[in-house]
């Protein structure tokens, strides 16, 4: 009886349930989802809300390119497709859980768990960096390469073992916070709808915000918005980061000196901040020179080069990716139980 009566909705908390007050649901969603994605792992598809969102943003910038003169119009248009994207990602969800919670509390939280489990991408991390993982440890460096192809943007056909081993450990140390972390945080401040949101932003800024001829007008208000979401988010992942490095008797002490001296060795604001963590936790130097469509770009590195990477640190920095999650989850459940 109290399980039911803990589902029933009336008019009036059917707008706060999706309008972010109801707490404890929207934990119970991102609980179950977060365990469904560990469990599953990100499914593949063309109906996959973040695909979805994809096709959207081609499909919008395709419209809005036919309207630009000039770089001043590319800016406008560029603003406008941030704004129909991310509006469209919040409000699509927003509807969807407040159409359900009309008909039924249950039905409303298993469609919020459903678009949970959607968001997180844990397993996939793990499971797209573990490929590099077993064709290393199978000496196949030509197919580590190509594994590594489809999880980084840089060119893989110049490096060695130890290189793409680096590569791997740098994409799921960063991917830690804006894949996983961040939104995370947003379901806990807003449901399933704020989620889907930060999502489109985060995949905005990977389709649009670059700085090439493109779209060095077109991405620009994509690629600021994107730093300015995940600027709490990165900071808060590195300190969780820490904090998960000292249950795994990491180098927690290294891990916060390195974050501390070279969380902004990145041209990015935010994504040296867990890898920093991560080098330092595992006494190893990311970051530093890379070629980029045959082009040599100049970068500064993170950490102490007080060992190579070796294949090993792949299923390192994984520990490392799902303790800062889990610690993640359990801090905020606590949060919404306690405060």
């Amino acid at each position: 009886m109290i399980f039911k009566d803990y589902f029933v909705f009336h008019d009036w908390e059917i707008f706060l349930f999706v309008i972010f007050l109801n707490e404890d649901k929207v934990m119970i969603a991102l609980i179950i989802g977060y365990i469904l994605d560990l469990i599953i792992g990100d499914p593949q598809g063309f109906f996959h809300p973040i695909r979805l969102i994809g096709n959207l943003i081609s499909y919008v910038e395709g419209i809005l390119r036919l309207k630009c003169k000039d770089a001043k119009d590319e800016r406008k248009a560029g603003a406008i497709l941030w704004l129909i994207v991310v509006l469209t990602s919040f409000i699509v969800p927003y509807i969807i859980i407040y159409i359900a919670a009309e008909i039924n509390g249950i039905l409303a939280v298993i469609i919020e768990v459903i678009m949970c489990y959607y968001i997180l991408a844990t397993k996939s991390l793990k499971e797209e960096s573990m490929k590099v993982y077993t064709s290393l440890k199978n000496n196949n460096l030509h197919e580590a390469k190509v594994n590594l192809s489809y999880i980084v943007g840089r060119d893989v056909e110049r490096l060695n073992e130890s290189s793409i081993a680096k590569a791997a450990v740098e994409t799921v140390a960063e991917n830690t916070s804006d894949g996983v972390i961040a939104p995370m945080l947003f379901i806990m401040l807003g449901g399933a709808p704020l989620g889907f949101m930060y999502k489109a932003i985060n995949t905005l800024d990977s389709m649009v915000g670059y700085k090439n001829e493109k779209y060095i007008n077109m991405g620009r208000f994509s690629a600021i918005a994107d730093d300015v979401a995940n600027y709490m988010p990165a900071r808060l992942s590195a300190y969780v980061m820490i904090a998960a490095a000292f249950i795994l008797k990491f180098d927690y002490i290294n891990a916060y000196k390195i974050y501390k001296r070279d969380k902004y060795n990145h041209k990015s604001p935010n994504s040296a901040h867990t890898e920093s963590v991560c080098a330092g936790a595992l006494n190893i130097m990311l970051g530093g020179d890379n070629y980029y469509g045959g082009i040599l770009v100049l970068k500064p590195t993170i950490g102490d080069n007080k060992r190579e990477v070796e294949v090993e640190d792949i299923v390192r920095a994984n520990k490392l990716m799902y303790a800062t999650s889990l610690i993640c989850l359990i801090i905020g459940v606590l949060i919404v139980k306690f405060i």
